[in-house]
């Protein structure tokens, strides 16, 4: 029997004002899983109301007493494991790996939220006038407009409301359509079990053809004053626009085209596993996931012997099996659309070295491929599924240049034993993020998370978080009268 799930609004379960669902579906079974409230503008606004009428108070609660919402969230989510295993498997194909991953982040979000709240923030400026004291303060904005994707459900489901809401704003969430419940009606289950007061975070569900009408409302209206979005980069430059149109602020985390670079200093084992966790976490469908594997022609043959043989061998199929590493991708047609990249290189002539083929349903085999020539769809486009391609280069020049030869600049691994080389190599490459001698898949809440270029602009994660979704105000406090000249 499948699960039925209405919008949360003003602290209410409520169905839809039209009445209509959509159904929320299993990618590895093709069965409903759940029928949520398919949402209209109507609700939209109904959903404004209420984040608006809650924000003052919410603005105004005691620093410590918000902290301790957050604090007892994290502990109710960590609790909750299995429930978030079961859900991912059945919304978004999650590997239960993956799942535990997700629970375990997400919670650690919520306690360095709840560090933000009252760790110090603004400054005291000096004055022109004479016994002026100056402050500039931080302060909430007020309706915040968030969109959380379905890959990460759980870990950005609950980054789409941390930070807004640990700043002192009421938010409104529109979850992914493949994921409505792991990114955003159980992070509200949690947070107001937690004790979120009612009409501080609004849930809005929607059918998948009604996506562009539901974020065009809802960044339109006039009470929402930022927008908060992850997801690709074709829908970004959407948001972007509508957020520019309404002079709104916006931080956009959107696609990868990333690479994993792998010196001739390198230890070639780590590199092997290193790889293989960057590309193939959670079937590729991470944004920084390693989609270009650049190797130095020293290291090539070896590296790409032991890594095609450890890819074959990856366990694919059932997201519920615990030996699974390729679990389905979130849809047929997103497997589909791989292995499109994938017969389209071939026919340019690039190498399958393991995987290729057609997918089965939603699985798409772990492949690797070499020889991908620039004209190739895959050489630029973001796979987003289990697919890298291996390129050897000559010298660090060499590297850099493939590696920046991207529209989009999110993370990069540079993968050697000499770590005042690969940071001589790192500073070179154009990305809102490089790890020395790991792979290009990490984030830790306390970390400024972004990308530069089409992956978009604003960070996530510890103060960067807080300032991203507050308003800097400048405050004067005149200690004596001040002398006009008339």
């Amino acid at each position: 029997m499948p699960l039925t799930r209405e919008l949360l609004i003003g602290g209410k379960h409520v169905p839809a004002a039209s009445g209509r669902t959509t159904e929320d579906i299993n990618p590895y079974t093709g069965e409903v899983y759940a029928t949520v409230a398919a949402a209209g503008p109507q609700d939209v606004t109904r959903a404004v109301d209420a984040a608006d009428a809650a924000f003052p108070e919410w603005a105004a609660l005691a620093p410590f007493a918000r902290r301790a919402i957050f604090l007892k969230a994290a502990d109710l989510l960590d609790a909750r494991g299995e429930q978030v295993a079961e859900i991912m498997a059945h919304e978004a194909g999650g590997t239960r790996p993956w799942a535990y991953f997700n629970v375990a982040l997400a919670a650690n979000i919520l306690r360095e939220a709840a560090a933000a709240i009252t760790a110090p923030r603004g400054e005291v400026l000096s004055a022109q006038e004479a016994g002026t004291l100056g402050l500039a303060v931080r302060e909430p904005l007020g309706v915040v407009a968030a969109f959380a994707p379905w890959n990460a459900p759980v870990i950005l489901g609950v980054r789409a409301v941390a930070a807004p809401l640990a700043a002192g704003n009421t938010v409104v969430v529109k979850p992914s359509e493949d994921a409505p419940i792991a990114c955003a009606l159980l992070v509200a289950d949690v947070l107001r079990e937690a004790g979120l007061p009612d009409g501080v975070l609004n849930v809005v569900t929607n059918a998948p053809q009604d996506a562009a009408e539901i974020a065009e409302v809802l960044i339109a209206d006039p009470r929402v004053r930022a927008v908060n979005f992850t997801g690709s980069t074709g829908v970004g430059r959407i948001i972007g626009t509508h957020a520019a149109t309404h002079l709104k602020p916006a931080v956009l985390e959107l696609g990868g085209k990333n690479a994993v670079i792998v010196l001739d200093d390198a230890d070639v084992d780590y590199a092997v596993d290193a790889v293989t966790f960057s590309v193939f976490m959670n079937s590729g469908q991470i944004c920084m996931s390693g989609d270009r594997i650049l190797v130095h022609e020293a290291l090539a043959e070896e590296f790409t012997r032991k890594f095609t043989a450890k890819v074959a061998s990856l366990r694919a199929g059932d997201p519920a099996h615990p030996h699974t590493v390729v679990g389905p991708l979130v849809a047929a047609s997103a497997a589909r659309r791989v292995a499109a990249l994938v017969k389209d290189a071939v026919a340019r002539g690039a190498t399958v070295l393991t995987g290729g083929g057609e997918p089965e349903g939603a699985v798409h085999p772990a492949t690797v491929l070499t020889d991908v020539p620039k004209d190739a769809d895959l050489y630029y486009a973001e796979a987003f599924g289990p697919v890298c391609v291996i390129e050897a280069f000559a010298d660090d020049d060499t590297a850099v240049a493939v590696a920046n030869d991207t529209d989009n600049g999110l993370t990069c691994g540079i993968i050697t034993e000499n770590a005042t080389h690969g940071l001589a190599v790192g500073r070179r490459v154009r990305t809102g993020i490089v790890h020395i001698n790991d792979q290009s898949v990490a984030d830790e809440p306390h970390a400024p998370f972004g990308g530069v270029k089409a992956s978009g602009y604003g960070r996530f994660g510890g103060r960067w978080g807080i300032e991203a979704f507050s308003n800097t105000r400048w405050v004067t406090i005149a200690t004596q009268q001040a002398h006009y000249p008339f």
